[in-house]
């Protein structure tokens, strides 16, 4: 119930600021959206609650849809509000409210629409080349590719993941790495539309940590159901890729809040690293939230790849997420540790990319 209160105040809030000065076509038209729109969305994101698969799916898909255009819609609308309170505090043009009005959701239509092709398409391929001090020549060039943040649910199936798959493959990487967030719901629902994973190809194999949307989902069932695809699963733990007679450690780490859900899966870098051999050339590590950086540099590690952050999806959240992760897209530098954070090869909730494209990864260690 507080849910659809929120929902209604907020729609509500638009509403009086916008309908007001719109021709009558424009009064009807953004009205009946946001009368629609202030229940889709409660619904959707409840979808589960009120129908089964595939109704319920359908009835997310169009919550998600209104709330990502009502994102746009409302911050616009804001904007809006400072622009008009600069007019009148300069004694500017007094028709100005009645002349920007229809913009704003005109706009926030035009964002929502690119931002939903953008998702339609399959992430393209970025390449990134890490340097590594003293990195042997039997390592130049080891090929690690990266997807993270499918988030699996109701508008990525599995013909979009078969999709990235083959995207995958056609890198011939040595590894493949998949740092988290794969699902948003549970394996007897999502299960077949993750399956096309095991359908990953590399050298050495593919390798998961869980996000923090896997324990929203419940990671027990996940971790075993990603096991079951042929993926290895790291939680703490490393493997040793060797080549040619030099070592490449590669570790992973449960997602940084996954205390909260289980003692046992604390992420803990240095944990990762036991064992490991002492001569190794490289040390990369697999977290999920990019927070993971200051233990991951503090364990010795060369590189972390991670999540999480979806490069703010779309505007203007992309200028918001730095507040909350110490990076939020791209190659950084954390004393001796690189840090690079992909945009994510899916997104959350509402289906729209705009300002922040998805991609597939591939990293290329070479000598610094």
């Amino acid at each position: 119930m507080r849910l659809f209160v929120l929902s209604a105040l907020l729609h509500f809030l638009v509403g009086m600021r916008l309908v007001p000065q719109l021709p009558a076509w424009g009064m009807a038209a953004l009205g009946a959206w946001l009368l629609a729109s202030a229940v889709l969305i409660p619904f959707g994101l409840t979808a589960r609650r009120w129908a089964r698969p595939p109704r319920s799916d359908w009835l997310a898909a169009a919550g998600l849809f209104a709330m990502g255009l009502f994102s746009s819609l409302f911050v616009l609308t804001l904007l809006r509000e400072v622009a008009l309170l600069v007019n009148w505090l300069a004694g500017g043009w007094a028709d100005l409210p009645a002349r920007t009005a229809a913009w704003v959701p005109l706009l926030a239509l035009a964002i929502t629409l690119v931002g939903l092709a953008n998702t339609r398409r399959t992430a393209r391929v970025k390449a990134v080349d890490v340097p590594i001090a003293g990195l042997p020549a039997a390592l130049e060039g080891f090929t690690i590719a990266q997807i993270t943040d499918l988030h699996v649910g109701p508008t990525i199936r599995d013909r979009h993941i078969r999709r990235i798959v083959e995207r995958v493959n056609a890198l011939e990487a040595d590894a493949v790495a998949i740092t988290g967030d794969i699902v948003d719901g549970p394996v007897h629902e999502l299960g077949p539309h993750v399956a096309p994973l095991a359908g990953l190809r590399s050298r050495h194999g593919s390798f998961f940590v869980t996000g923090n949307h896997e324990y929203y989902a419940g990671h027990g069932p996940w971790i075993e159901e990603v096991r079951s695809l042929g993926i290895r699963v790291l939680l703490n733990e490393h493997v040793v890729i060797e080549r040619e007679g030099a070592r490449l450690v590669l570790a992973g780490v449960p997602d940084y809040t996954a205390h909260h859900f289980e003692r046992s899966h604390a992420s803990d870098p240095a944990a990762a690293l036991v064992g490991a051999p002492a001569d190794a050339a490289a040390r990369v590590l697999l977290a999920h939230q990019p927070r993971s950086a200051t233990a991951a540099e503090q364990a010795g590690f060369d590189l972390q790849l991670s999540g999480h952050t979806h490069g703010g999806q779309f505007l203007p959240w992309v200028f918001f997420v730095r507040f909350q992760q110490p990076f939020t897209a791209g190659l950084h530098r954390l004393g001796g540790l690189w840090v690079y954070v992909s945009r994510g090869t899916g997104y959350w909730g509402p289906p729209k990319r705009f300002g922040a494209p998805s991609e597939i990864t591939r990293l290329r260690l070479v000598a610094a």
